[in-house]
């Protein structure tokens, strides 16, 4: 169940059961923390990841099966994404430019499952082809409101070290307007 229920008090264990057994440690280590997928983006990459998936396994039981690559390799790109971000190695690892790479992911997932899922609906005729169209348009939908918001949040960067440096520009030319009238 999610959220988890709140541990039970050690005094009020029922008679002739005994305690069950805590998660190993290790395991609990590899799965998101709760806050990250509570997320905004926690969400959306839940989403991309959970649609991905089931549009790939509707494109394997489909006669479109030569489209079945596109989803499985979202599939897999937005677990990683996923992963990296849960576990914060965005922040660890530096020399990437995690925002670009994330931005290119969702523009090139949101445009190759609009391309397969509008052929996928028009071409084919078998249920499972309609399906994938469909979930691929919700995929579609879903990476693009992605890819927005990490448009805006790169924008507002940039325009905030734009203003800093703008402002920095002024005061050096005032300075040095200053000193120019005497």
């Amino acid at each position: 169940m999610w959220p988890p229920d709140p541990e039970p008090d050690p005094d009020r264990e029922p008679a002739g059961r005994s305690q069950p057994r805590a998660a190993l440690p290790g395991f609990r280590s590899l799965l998101p923390a709760r806050a990250f997928l509570c997320s905004l983006k926690g969400r959306l990459l839940l989403a991309e990841t959970g649609l991905s998936f089931i549009t790939f396994v509707c494109y394997v039981a489909s006669s479109a099966s030569a489209f079945l690559t596109a989803p499985l390799l979202e599939f897999l790109l937005a677990l990683c994404f996923l992963f990296a971000d849960a576990m914060q190695l965005n922040d660890k690892w530096q020399g990437l430019c995690w925002p670009m790479m994330d931005f290119l992911r969702c523009v090139t997932a949101a445009l190759i499952y609009f391309a397969i899922s509008i052929t996928a609906v028009a071409k084919y005729s078998d249920g499972a082809s309609k399906a994938a169209g469909v979930f691929g348009f919700f995929a579609t939908i879903v990476f693009a409101i992605d890819f927005y918001l990490i448009f805006n949040d790169v924008a507002k960067f940039l325009k905030q070290g734009d203003s800093a440096d703008e402002t920095a520009a002024d005061k050096a030319e005032e300075e040095n307007s200053g000193s120019d009238s005497d």
